[in-house]
Formats: C-alpha cells, structure tokens, sequence
C-alpha cells in the first residue's frame, strides 16, 4: 500500500513544482511586458558628436561653416570719400542743370501740342505736317533726356545729346520749321562744346 500511495503522490508533487516554475517565470515575464512605451512625439537626443568634440567645438564649426555662405563674403558699402571740386563734380553739375533746362523745353512742346496759350489760327491742328512731327519729337525727347541727365546715367547724355544735334539741325537745315534761329544753333553747339570739354578733363582725371 505505501507504494502504491508513493507512486499516486508522485504525479500532485512533481505538477505541484512544475506549476510554481511556471508562475516564477510568468512574474518575471510580466515587468517586462508591461513598460509603458516612450510617447513618439518625444525628441530624441541628439548623439554626441564623434571624436570627442564637444558643445563649444561644435558651434565653433558651425560658425565658420556659416561664415563662408556669399551673402557673408559681401563686403558692406561704404561712403566715398568726398572729392569736392573735382571735374567729375563739375560734369555732373552741367549734367544736372541740363536736366532742368530739358525739362522745361520738353514742358514748352507739350504746351504747344496742347495749344496752351495758343491763338485760333496757331493752335497744334492748324500747323503743318513738319511742325508738328518736330514739335512731338522734342516733346519726347527732352522730357527722356531730362530724367537720363538728372540721374548721370550713360544714356541720359546719349539722347541729350541726340536732341541737341536734332534742334539745332532743323533750325539750321529747315528754317521754315522754327525760323531757323541762328542764336538757337549757337547756343546748343556752345553746350555741346562744354559737356565734351568736361567729359574729356573728368575722364583725364580718373585713375587707370
């Protein structure tokens, strides 16, 4: 009887042991299993920089890096130094006089295009096709001289210069135009004479 009562308690003991095994290893497994994961919006750390550089180092780079973009080699402008009484000065201040004196003349056309002023028998419309064609082509011409002079750009004394040969080779060539004024082609060769003049000496006095 007490082997047989051995061999039926054998089997509740050695399930009774393979159970608590099984327990242990449930009680282990669960911490595991139950970790709150790390909420995915959480920034990950940056790793630190290889060989052994740190924080200072890293911005040090990053600044030189920086400094060699364009935008940083550009130089910032600075103020010429004045040059006063130079004939570039003097050039620029003809220049700027004939802006004025431009734009009063184109003004004077446009006032004759529109008649201000103007008699019955002298208005735009009663003139001839020549004086006409003239007078809109001064019109233009002057005011576009005007602004170029005034801002001493290369092409504002091209077509100030244009319109002076223009003017005074209609007064010379077709007097019955404007009269032919002999005082009027006088005085835009005189201003011719004198812008060349100082363009020469203004060009002479620049360095190589």
């Amino acid at each position: 009887m007490s082997d047989q009562a051995r061999q039926q308690g054998t089997p509740p003991a050695r399930h009774q042991g393979a159970t608590r095994l099984t327990a242990a290893a449930a009680a282990l497994a669960t911490p595991a299993a139950t970790k709150v994961p790390a909420p995915a919006s959480a920034p990950a750390r940056l790793a630190a920089p290889s060989g052994g550089r740190g924080p200072a180092q890293a911005a040090t780079t990053q600044a030189t890096i920086r400094g060699t973009r364009p935008s940083d080699l550009i130089e910032p402008v600075r103020a010429k130094q004045p040059t006063s009484g130079t004939w570039t000065e003097y050039l620029v201040l003809f220049l700027r006089v004939m802006a004025a004196v431009s734009l009063v003349k184109g003004l004077y056309h446009w006032s004759q295009i529109c008649s201000i002023g103007a008699s019955p028998d002298q208005v735009f419309e009663m003139q001839s096709m020549a004086w006409r064609s003239v007078t809109v082509f001064f019109a233009v011409i002057d005011l576009v001289a005007a602004v170029g002079l005034w801002l001493a750009a290369p092409w504002g004394a091209v077509v100030w210069l244009t319109s002076t040969v223009s003017m005074a080779m209609v007064e010379l060539f077709f007097p019955n135009v404007y009269g032919g004024s002999t005082f009027v082609v006088l005085t835009e060769v005189g201003l011719l004479a004198v812008y060349l003049w100082l363009a020469i000496i203004a060009a002479r006095e620049r360095p190589a």
